[in-house]
């Protein structure tokens, strides 16, 4: 039987040659992976230089995982991140490579300049005073004094863009806050305060870029959205307002001013939305109330008032209500005089109206501001043609009928009248000369109107029994023919004329 010390002993003497496998093997991964680091710095190099940008990040990605302290790894990835245009991405690196090497000149001096353009000027001066003090090149000597010179002015400039700012003497401090981010273009800070003075000044499209570039430049910056919500909203634009304030729940889904002005911007999109719908749908009366409830629900923005009454001006213009679409369009054209739209609706109604001077007016100084508008140019010459025809003859007039009468409407008139003026009713023969003609007009209105054809030329400025015009020449003679060759049926009665008119 071997004994326990027996075995004990020849385990031990193994041992040794254990560790030198153990420390071979070791040794071999150890000179694996730093092959492998090189290999990735070397083709990283290459492709950097080729301008692969992407391609050399991975493979310095693949050299930083390979070796967390080979310094030049998270240099020359930083190098390619800032070739990249990702700053932010970059000064991390230079960081790490500070704390590996700080003796590091070039490393130093690059997170130096970007720490200045992010604003952190106390931490850029310290960057440039250890450049200095370490054993620079003369270029670097030269480019950390020049920064350093041009830190401390900006240092002096945002002393006083600040108290500007407090003094609420806005136009200074945006002037002085302009020198500072031409040298500190990612100054999140100055950006916002300018936004600010900006706002104040009342020039909100150079408020909504400072803004938009601060919440890019700035990962967590909830309120740079919501003041950007804020901006659109009250300059009537709900949709960008709706998409900045989901910018800010993005980033925090608990933000409760976002929330609130969400839930509020939301409803009122909503709303607009629905009312255009019933726009396209034609449905104009359920268009009109939806965008009184617009109204409602925001009554202290002037945007969204003026937007709903443009829309509404629309709706009533296209429903025929003509008298009130003049009205509400007249509204928003003293707030609005160019607007274009709000013009041409006007005119179509004054047109529904048969005030086709006033409806000309309306086109012609919506011209002026859109000078290639088909549909400008195309009613203007409608209600050209309307008015000139108006000054003629006008069978909704002779029927004593509006524009928009229906069929049965137009039948009924024709009928009352043609009984009131047939030359049988009347005995002078002045009088029953005048009552011919009249008779003949009235017979002449119903047929354009009640002719589907006729009476669009006619809505369009045609006359289409003009006997000037070659379209209704033939068919006027042959009227006017047919007055004194037809002996048919007479729906009036008996007596020396005799007519024969088809009532549809």
């Amino acid at each position: 039987m071997v004994s326990i010390e027996h075995v004990a002993h020849k385990i031990l003497t193994y041992v040794p040659y254990v560790l030198v496998l153990i420390d071979m093997r070791y040794e071999g991964v150890k000179c694996g992976r730093e092959a492998s680091v090189d290999n990735h710095m070397e083709m990283g190099k290459k492709l950097l230089a080729a301008g692969q940008l992407a391609d050399a990040l991975s493979h310095f990605h693949a050299a930083v995982d390979g070796d967390p302290k080979n310094y030049m790894a998270f240099y020359r990835r930083a190098t390619v991140y800032l070739a990249m245009g990702k700053s932010k991405a970059a000064l991390p690196d230079l960081s790490r490579v500070i704390e590996l090497k700080p003796d590091f000149t070039s490393a130093r001096l690059q997170r130096a300049n970007l720490l200045l353009k992010q604003g952190r000027l106390d931490e850029a001066e310290s960057d440039f005073k250890k450049v200095l003090k370490s054993n620079p090149s003369d270029k670097e000597k030269m480019d950390a004094q020049s920064q350093l010179t041009k830190s401390d002015e900006i240092q002096r400039l945002v002393a006083q863009a600040r108290s500007s700012f407090n003094s609420k003497d806005y136009v200074t401090a945006a002037s002085q806050f302009d020198a500072v981010i031409e040298t500190c273009i990612w100054d999140v800070t100055s950006r916002e305060m300018r936004a600010e003075c900006f706002i104040q000044m009342g020039e909100m499209g150079k408020a909504i870029s400072d803004l938009k570039a601060a919440s890019k430049l700035k990962s967590d910056n909830t309120q740079a959205f919501y003041k950007l919500s804020t901006i659109y909203y009250n300059l009537g634009d709900h949709e960008m307002s709706l998409n900045e304030v989901r910018g800010c729940l993005k980033l925090d889904p608990d933000h409760k001013q976002c929330y609130s002005h969400y839930k509020q911007v939301k409803k009122l999109n909503k709303q607009i939305q629905s009312a255009e719908e019933l726009i396209q749908e034609q449905r104009y009366e359920d268009a009109v109330s939806k965008y009184e409830a617009v109204m409602k629900t925001e009554p202290n923005v002037h945007h969204f008032s003026l937007l709903a009454k443009e829309r509404i001006c629309h709706a009533l213009a296209q429903g025929q209500q003509a008298s009130k679409a003049i009205s509400v369009c007249s509204e928003v054209l003293e707030s609005d005089p160019q607007n274009v739209n709000v013009l041409k609706d006007r005119a179509e109604a004054y047109v529904q109206e048969e005030q086709y001077e006033e409806a000309i007016k309306d086109y012609e100084s919506a011209a002026q501001h859109s000078e290639n508008d088909r549909q400008i140019k195309e009613g203007l010459e409608r209600a050209q043609r309307l008015l000139k025809q108006s000054q003629k003859r006008d069978y909704y007039k002779i029927l004593g009928v509006k524009r928009t009468a229906q069929k049965k409407e137009i039948i009924k008139a024709y009928r009352k009248l043609a009984q009131q003026w047939h030359p049988d009713n009347f005995q002078d023969p002045v009088e029953k000369k005048k009552a011919e003609k009249k008779f003949i007009d009235i017979a002449q209105a119903k047929e354009v109107l009640t002719d589907p054809e006729m009476r669009t030329k006619f809505d369009h400025g045609e006359d289409p029994m003009d006997p000037e015009s070659q379209q209704g020449h033939r068919h006027h003679q042959h009227f006017h023919e047919g007055f004194h060759s037809f002996q048919g049926f007479n729906p009036f009665g008996s007596g020396p004329f005799n007519f024969k008119f088809n009532f549809n």
